[in-house]
């Protein structure tokens, strides 16, 4: 039987796997203070909303720009958010080896964004959710093993 292990506050066990964790990283040569803020800015084409996004205090000011009815999202959205999501979690935990050695560490235990204010990315709080932060996060994982294994050889014999 697998483990659950069910996560969402940061300061909870396993928060460094909440978008919302203090764990900063770049991409294209700039920086990202979470996931979330990166995550929110590719909604969008315009660079300078982008770059509100980029710059904003924290993840959830992050949010509220990025949910704003008023911000056009790109037309492709729908198809592109696992994407973002999926970039935004690969360099996160790349560049954050501390973070990346705890979520390898989960070994096959299945990870659940455990919230009732989200069905897409979390688990709705009964179950069911789609649990897309959840699912993305157990296949960064395994590229991270990959990634590893790779390096000490495992996989050139």
């Amino acid at each position: 039987m697998t483990d659950t292990i069910k996560f969402f506050k940061i300061k909870d066990p396993y928060g460094f796997m909440s978008n919302f964790s203090p764990h900063s990283f770049e991409v294209n040569g700039k920086h990202w203070k979470t996931s979330e803020h990166f995550y929110q800015a590719q909604k969008f084409h315009d660079p300078e909303l982008q770059e509100q996004i980029r710059v904003s205090p924290g993840p959830r000011a992050a949010g509220k720009i990025g949910r704003d009815e008023n911000n056009p999202l790109r037309p492709d959205w729908e198809e592109y958010r696992n994407t973002a999501m999926h970039m935004a979690l690969l360099a996160k935990f790349m560049q954050n080896p501390d973070i990346a050695k705890e979520l390898i560490d989960t070994g096959d235990a299945t990870l659940v964004e455990h919230s009732d204010a989200e069905k897409y990315w979390a688990d709705g709080g009964d179950g069911s959710g789609e649990n897309m932060l959840g699912q993305i996060l157990m296949i960064v994982r395994s590229e991270l093993k990959q990634l590893r294994d790779g390096r000490d050889g495992k996989d050139n014999a």
